[in-house]
């Protein structure tokens, strides 16, 4: 059967209207208005995300990697574990973490490509969301056992002296230390640098050597001379040198360079040259004893006891190859006026990601600022794949933060200190917090009124709660995980 078109545009137009009047008659309200569909159900509340967590696990499989889980103060009860932040209680400033920055770590820094480093040092350096913003370094006075050779800035012939400094030169450092430092502050020029030798010009020391041997009382005000001589030719480079130890581990003689000084020598090097020489020339350097390892409190105390030499000394350095962290508390109860530093740890080609991890954020994150100590620093800064440049005789297995050869790798110790150095920056305050189990923590207030808590988790899997003001959030680590936690 045909229809024509009229006729079926006829049919479908009344169809159209008959639904019309079908729904409007089911939805009317009486009033000739249509009614509104109703109202879905309420969506359940979303929490504020109160504290960010960052988490490193110690299976690599998360790598200081900020989460997305909602953490939301509160007070609904639970049995976990607290670990209680207190503002109310304070204790030191804290003036920054990083590495040293070997002779080295700069040579491999400066093999890279133009972009490549200039994006390596703003993710070190910077302060934007992907920096981990490294606020201290410490470098070597001449050579450390991470140079590719042994120099001093001093160097002359067999026999020869050199008692008026004539052929002091910084020319060592100036193809690799110095330009690098350079770009590093102009891109942090609030960074601060710690520096130390690890030994004197061969010709000042009794046994002609290298390696060992001891400084000649004859030349004890040359020696003060030549570190007046390289904080002023820094300063001409643009450097600021913030502080010096007179010795790195002046008890260990078989580094290659190394040079042995006994507390009664170090106490008298400092106030009757050092101290007077830096006085003279105008040096507000600050002066830090010891620079060795936790085993001998005694040392540091025994310059310190000294009270000529005490009024020249900032304070103390330790490194933790022996002994027990606890020693920079004794040291500071001792002495209270005084500042501590942690200024070297290194991690070994031979260990492990987890175990690393776990001890170095133990020890020299954690324990470090819970003993008093204003900065902490982990070894060198950067090597290649086979762990050099080195020294004849130098450490031939500490594993730099970067792995640099071809490509960058982050090691262990960049992931140690970042935990820190990221959220904690130079001018924040240790406030209170308590160990709760195995769970190691130390707590910041920053200059912004952020805190700060990093926790390591020294046990099986844990959950716990963060306790500030009364409310709490509560937070899972893994074993051996640690997590950075910050809030308003």
């Amino acid at each position: 059967m045909m229809f024509s078109r009229n006729f079926v545009c006829k049919i479908i137009i009344a169809f159209v209207i008959t639904i019309f009047f079908a729904c409007s008659k089911g939805s009317s309200s009486g009033n000739g208005n249509i009614n509104p569909a109703p109202p879905a159900p309420p969506l359940p509340p979303v929490g504020v995300n109160d504290v960010d967590f960052w988490l490193t696990k110690n299976d690599q499989s998360v790598l200081l990697q900020k989460q997305s889980t909602t953490l939301s103060f509160g007070t609904t009860a639970n049995v976990y574990a607290n670990i209680d932040v207190d503002t109310s209680q304070t204790f030191q400033t804290i003036d920054g973490f990083g590495f040293t920055l070997t002779g080295g770590s700069a040579y491999v820094i400066n093999l890279m490509n133009a972009t490549d480093k200039a994006n390596l040092l703003k993710e070190l350096f910077g302060s934007d969301a992907n920096s981990i913003s490294i606020s201290y370094l410490r470098i070597s006075i001449g050579a450390s056992d991470l140079n590719a050779s042994v120099f001093s800035y001093d160097d002359v012939s067999a026999g020869k002296t050199d008692v008026n400094l004539d052929s002091f030169s910084l020319r060592n450092d100036e193809t690799d230390l110095i330009p690098l430092l350079k770009e590093i502050i102009a891109i942090n020029p609030s960074i601060k640098i710690i520096a130390t030798p690890w030994s004197a010009p061969v010709w000042m020391k009794d046994n002609a050597s290298t390696i060992g041997g001891s400084l000649q009382t004859q030349y004890y005000n040359v020696y003060a001379q030549y570190f007046v001589k390289y904080i002023q030719q820094m300063k001409a480079n643009g450097i600021t040198i913030d502080a010096v130890t007179p010795q790195n581990e002046p008890l260990n003689p078989g580094n290659n360079p190394s040079l042995v000084m006994d507390a009664t020598e170090e106490a008298n090097f400092i106030k009757n040259n050092l101290g007077p020489a830096f006085q003279s020339a105008n040096i507000s350097t600050k002066i830090i004893c010891y620079d060795h390892n936790c085993d001998h409190p005694d040392y540091p105390i025994t310059v310190l006891s000294d009270a000529a030499a005490n009024t020249f000394i900032n304070g103390s350095a330790f490194h933790l190859y022996a002994g027990d962290i606890s020693a920079l508390s004794q040291v500071h109860n001792a002495f209270p006026d005084k500042a501590v530093y942690f200024t070297e740890q290194y991690t070994s080609s031979t260990g492990s990601f987890g175990g690393d991890l776990k001890w170095h954020l133990k020890n020299v994150i954690i324990g470090s600022m819970r003993n008093w100590s204003r900065v902490a620093l982990e070894w060198n800064l950067a090597n290649d794949p086979s762990f050099q440049p080195h020294t004849q005789g130098g450490c031939d297995q500490c594993k730099g933060a970067l792995t640099i050869g071809g490509t960058v790798t982050r090691n262990v110790g960049y992931y140690i200190i970042a935990h820190a150095s990221k959220f904690v920056v130079p001018g924040s305050v240790r406030i209170g917090s308590n160990i709760a189990g195995d769970l190691q923590n130390v707590a910041f207030k920053t200059p912004d009124g952020k805190k700060v808590l990093i926790v390591e988790n020294d046990g099986a899997d844990a959950t716990f709660n963060i306790r500030f003001n009364g409310k709490w959030i509560t937070t899972t680590l893994p074993s051996g995980a640690v997590g950075t936690y910050s809030w308003k």
